[in-house]
């Protein structure tokens, strides 16, 4: 497996957009000895096994393993369900949430020509932001951090190292040079202190072949990701946005999210305003005096059907419409994450595309 020594801009790759088409969905299976699900790992089995009999009927699911008593584990909460779509990988994780620790997938036109340097024929390529589990928040996290190296190896596809602290999380591109993000959380001294604003984007740039950064405020009130984009805002096409908004004056997360939501309203895409959709916010949930970062924008798009947690709340309906206006062409099921979301994190958090090529 080569380590290019060129950008993957310069060679001409891209981060496509999460509703282009996939080869399979990524997850990193949950171990009972982890910390995401304390007290609770049986309650968000259902939650998984929910999520996993969705995406089959879309996509190959491929799940990281550490161990062959921990595929035995994943294949009892899956049982009944059509395995020849799901695929096991001896990729042994310390958590569940690929979507920050897992491989950022590049393609690339077989037709483009890099702008330096000789012509490599690889379609798909990974690049493997350094990891550091948000900040130094949750230890142990060596085996997360190495975890997309592990997967380029099975793939068999080049790897790039930016030498940047990144969570998938963190970031949502539109396939067509805009990437979103928050100042919170990529700015925060706890990620890279060495590096500022500038160097930040310009790694954005040549490690994901954007163009356009847009930037954001802060996250929702929970969130110990210090403001992950896929709690706030997703990009739905090109030149569309869902944001989530607080309507309750009252509530902590009213502030920032009218600011980001400024913020967006204002924003341009190639000289033209992007299209901003709001997107309701559930009501507060508290376990054990914490509040959960709860929130609909945590959806994942995958190839026939959009997954969307939903928590029995009254606005359930409202962001499931909202979302099936936005994928007429996908099935937009809701799924309870009332347990889940005691990891802090719903679909999108745990999943992590593999793009067609």
């Amino acid at each position: 497996m080569e380590k290019p020594s060129q950008t993957p801009a310069a060679l001409g790759y891209r981060m496509p957009a999460e509703w282009e088409p996939h080869t399979a969905t990524w997850l990193s299976w949950p171990r009972r000895e982890g910390i995401s699900f304390p007290d609770s790992f049986d309650c968000v089995m259902p939650a998984l096994r929910a999520m996993v009999e969705a995406l089959i009927e879309s996509e190959q699911v491929c799940i990281n393993i550490c161990n062959g008593a921990h595929q035995a584990q994943a294949r009892e909460v899956l049982r009944g369900l059509p395995m020849e779509q799901i695929s096991f990988h001896l990729v042994p994780t310390n958590e569940p949430w690929c979507r920050d620790h897992g491989p950022i997938f590049l393609t690339r036109d077989l037709d483009a020509q890099p702008a330096t340097g000789r012509i490599r024929r690889d379609k798909l390529a990974v690049v493997d932001w350094d990891y550091n589990a948000w900040g130094n928040k949750y230890p142990p996290f060596d085996l997360d951090e190495v975890a997309p190296t592990r997967v380029a190896e099975i793939l068999d596809v080049p790897v790039f190292y930016p030498g940047m602290i990144l969570e998938g999380g963190a970031i949502d591109v539109n396939g067509a040079g805009a990437l979103l993000t928050t100042e919170s959380c990529l700015l925060n001294k706890n990620r890279n202190p060495s590096l500022s604003r500038d160097e930040i984007e310009q790694r954005l740039r040549d490690y994901l072949g954007v163009r356009d950064i847009l930037w954001l405020g802060d996250g929702i009130a929970g969130d110990d990701t210090d403001g992950h984009i896929d709690d706030l805002a997703r990009f739905v096409s090109e030149k569309t946005v869902v944001t989530a908004v607080e309507e309750n004056r009252g509530d902590e997360n009213y502030e920032p999210l009218q600011e980001n939501l400024a913020r967006l309203q204002a924003m341009k895409i190639n000289d033209r305003a992007i299209e901003v959709i709001t997107l309701p916010m559930p009501k507060k949930i508290m376990r054990e005096g914490l509040r959960m970062p709860a929130t609909y924008a945590n959806f994942y798009i995958a190839n026939s059907c959009v997954l969307v947690p939903t928590f029995a709340d009254p606005a359930d309906e409202a962001a499931l419409s909202i979302l099936r206006e936005s994928f007429p062409n996908r099935r937009v099921i809701g799924i309870d994450c009332r347990e889940l979301i005691w990891g802090l994190g719903a679909f999108h958090c745990l999943t992590q595309q593999q793009p067609a090529i």
